[in-house]
């Protein structure tokens, strides 16, 4: 009776820190262990995906006049696609072929989400001037055909990755 007792009680505290832990909202669920790391070959599709949308939405703002801190020149690499899907995969390990999940990073963005916090930003540890307040700022520039043009240019780019085989080439997979 006295180990039901005692069984009874453990679980209950467990029970009672992992509703603290995670509704402390210092956490983010996605953190823990239920979550799979992007793959080595999603990672290296990940890092070429901007490109990609760049030339879907050319007239998308390039945000890339930030100096790069080792070079002390303009890191033209450095793109607000770049940061943005970045932020989205790494930072807060959302999935990238996913639309609602796309809008969610946009309302980050926006301010009506979640905050985004400057020291974990993409580019705030490589270039000079952290570049979030430029990014927010071009982000918020786009009205909201443009926004959910952008969101149909990713959840493209990244849908026709993940339904790539590595027996199959791109051209010959079609649109579904």
């Amino acid at each position: 009776m006295r180990r039901k007792q005692s069984l009874s009680l453990l679980l209950t505290a467990l029970g009672v820190m992992c509703l603290v832990v995670l509704g402390s909202g210092r956490h983010n669920p996605t953190q823990f262990a239920f979550r799979q790391p992007p793959a080595i070959a999603q990672s290296a599709r990940i890092s070429d995906a901007w490109q990609q949308v760049y030339q879907q939405l050319p007239d998308l703002p390039l945000e890339n006049q930030y100096i790069n801190r080792q070079t002390g020149k303009v890191d033209p690499e450095n793109t607000l696609l770049r940061r943005l899907i970045s932020y989205h995969t790494f930072v807060k390990g959302r999935p990238p072929n996913y639309r609602l999940d796309w809008k969610l990073t946009l309302a980050d963005y926006l301010g009506a989400n979640e905050w985004i916090r400057e020291e974990s930003y993409p580019g705030h540890d490589t270039l000079r001037q952290n570049p979030l307040e430029g990014d927010r700022a071009a982000i918020q520039r786009l009205n909201r055909n443009q926004r959910n043009a952008l969101v149909q240019a990713l959840v493209n780019v990244f849908s026709s990755v993940s339904q790539t085989t590595p027996n199959t080439p791109p051209e010959a997979q079609q649109n579904p």
